[in-house]
């Protein structure tokens, strides 16, 4: 785990139970103002989308992986895989930002297991690109951005894979 993860977790936690308006503290039920604090993964959609065990289906915040739905786009069937190692069937937490869901009803949130955010995970590991959409992200986003160029730079996953370049 590199000296990112272990910056960035603890600044994302502490900018989200910040937040007055669009964080999320969540209850002692686990409930929070947009979703679940935790959930069990039933069932990996592809490289940026879960589906709860609970019946919600999760978008990762910052990320956007190539298709591999309704198209598959180069590095799809990777990115949906690398996803499905790290939470297919694990417990993981739910941390959100001002947004609480996209316009498709999906839940928008950091997704970790233990001291490891997944959607940094994709792009350190050259999964997926950065998808920075206001006001969601903006206090992270220039951790998401070094992630991504890091990647580029050692030219892993989609970065060394894919000509044309999903992430221009």
């Amino acid at each position: 785990m590199s000296m990112r993860f272990s910056f960035s977790l603890p600044l994302m936690l502490a900018l989200l139970s910040c937040q007055d308006e669009g964080g999320d503290a969540g209850d002692a039920a686990g409930e929070g103002r947009c979703g679940p604090s935790e959930g069990v993964v039933a069932q990996v959609v592809d490289g940026d989308t879960i589906d709860l065990e609970s019946g919600e289906r999760v978008r990762y915040l910052m990320i956007d992986t190539p298709e591999s739905t309704t198209e598959v786009e180069c590095w799809g069937p990777e990115a949906k895989q690398a996803n499905t190692e790290l939470v297919e069937g694990q417990s993981v937490s739910l941390a959100y930002d001002v947004e609480c869901e996209d316009d498709y009803g999906r839940l928008l949130a950091y997704v970790s297991r233990g001291e490891t955010v997944i959607n940094e995970v994709m792009v350190e590991r050259g999964h997926a690109c950065v998808l920075h959409i206001p006001p969601n992200g903006d206090a992270m986003v220039e951790t998401y951005e070094s992630l991504a160029y890091a990647a580029e730079m050692l030219d892993k996953g989609l970065w060394a894979a894919c000509d044309p370049n999903p992430c221009q």
